[in-house]
Formats: structure tokens, sequence, C-alpha cells
């Protein structure tokens, strides 16, 4: 079975636990919670099948039945909290204590490369901008962009990227960007990608008044949809950006970083 911190599900851990007991042994939802001490013989499997939650009183003893001590023990009361959460602070700041538990261990770090490169805008732009300038120093890299950063910060960036693979370096100060993706958790990556939303639309605010128009285009379309129409708007959204990619990765000889964003929200209820 794998090392409790490949996980981020406390009752996709708790079902391969009961999976692996019962292959090599007569193992049973009533054993299994009869080692919890409760008295229900299918209450975990409720608990597996998303039926039922965990309580806080209740962390303690289904980890000592599946032997769980020390840091295991930790990490599974955290992923049960992470279920509880309900705020995205809450959440990220849970994944990253469990992204801790996995480092001081040696063990898989889960989330915290996702964590870290959608944490801000200096990332994905640096990602981008690095090629644009082969041998640029840090410095100069600072220099061109709109927003405040350091040299310093552009430096750290630029060995996170090279280290995840994310961009590639000639050893001389030139980079190539790799086809390599951050894959996160299913929990951490929304959170993550939410997180990098609400800081690019704040720059989207301010880029109104911040630039010329002839440097920036917006429109926006108010309308009325149901559910099919929805769909399909998402749809045609979607393939738009993969042409609009296909149209930018293809290209040569580029100077500048934008960035492109498409909102479509609702502003009533359904009527």
């Amino acid at each position: 079975m794998k090392n409790i911190t490949c996980y981020t599900d406390f009752r996709q851990y708790m079902r391969d636990f009961y999976e692996e007991r019962k292959r090599v042994s007569a193992f049973s939802w009533r054993e299994f919670n009869k080692l919890a001490g409760f008295t229900s013989p299918n209450f975990l499997k409720l608990v597996c099948d998303g039926k039922s939650k965990l309580s806080k009183v209740k962390i303690e003893p289904v980890a000592r039945a599946m032997n769980l001590v020390d840091y295991e023990a930790n990490y599974f009361a955290l992923m049960v909290s992470l279920d509880n959460a309900r705020t995205d602070e809450a959440q990220k700041s849970i994944l990253m204590e469990m992204d801790a538990i996995a480092k001081e261990h040696k063990a898989r770090v889960i989330d915290g490369d996702t964590f870290e490169f959608y944490q801000s805008w200096e990332y994905p732009v640096l990602r981008e901008l690095a090629p644009m300038m082969p041998g640029a120093k840090p410095k100069e890299m600072a220099t061109v962009c709109n927003e405040e950063i350091s040299a310093e910060d552009v430096s750290r960036i630029l060995k996170f990227l090279v280290k995840r693979g994310l961009l590639k370096t000639d050893g001389n100060g030139s980079f190539s960007q790799t086809e390599k993706t951050l894959i996160g958790s299913k929990e951490a990556l929304p959170l993550a990608i939410r997180s990098m939303h609400k800081t690019m639309a704040n720059f989207a605010e301010k880029a109104v008044d911040k630039y010329p128009a002839g440097e920036r285009h917006f429109m926006g379309i108010t309308m009325g949809v149901n559910e099919e129409l929805y769909g399909k708007v998402v749809e045609e959204i979607e393939h738009c950006c993969k042409r609009i990619n296909a149209i930018t990765a293809n290209s040569e000889n580029l100077n500048q970083v934008y960035r492109m964003n498409i909102q479509f929200f609702p502003f009533t209820k359904k009527v």
C-alpha cells in the first residue's frame, strides 16, 4: 500500500487500507469498525462512501485501527480536517501542513510546488519572459515587468522553474520552455488556480486605467442563457482559448508578456 503522504483524500486512504487487509485476510467492515471501537458494523463503510462524516473525536480511534502512529496519525487527522474545511484559506493552510509533513519525512511532496507556482503573478510571467531575454540578468528582467519585483525574487523564481522542469537553461543565462505542467491533487489544484484567478482579476481591473486603449482590449456581453446554452458557451470559450494558445505557441520573435482573462458568471438567480 502507498505511503499515506501519497493521499489527500482520507476516504480513499481508508478504502485502500480496507482493500489491502481484505486481500491478505478475512477482513470485513464489521471487524474494521470493531477495531475502531464502533458498535455499528457499517459506519466506516458509510464514511468511505461519502454518506457520513468522520467527526474530530472519531479520528484517533480510526487512525489507531489502521495502525497509524506519529506523523502518519497527524497526517490522517489533517486529511479529515481538509474534508471538513469550508474556506479556501483553511483548505490551503491544511494542505501546506500536509506538504510540510511529507517534506520532513522525505516522502512525496504533494502540492507545495502547485501552490508556489500559482501563488502570485511572477511565476507564470517569468516563465514566459525569460526565454524572450537570452542572457539577461535577473535585474534586467525585473526592470521590464510592469509590476514591482526584485532581482532577488526573479533569481529565486527562475531557480524554482528550472528545478521543477518548467524551464530549462543552457548554463549561460538563456532559458527555454519545456512542455511540462504542474500536476496537483484534486483538492489543491482548483484551490491554487482560484487564487491565481483572483489575483489576475485584480490586475485586469487596474489595467482599464493603467494602459492606453491601444495596448489593452476589453469587451463584454450581457446575455440570457439556460443550462444548455451555458454548456455551449463554455465549450466555445475553451475552443477559443485553445486556438489562441496554438497561435502564440507557434510564433517566434516574441517581445512582451500579456495576460488574457475571460470571465463568464451569473448576474441573477435562475428565474
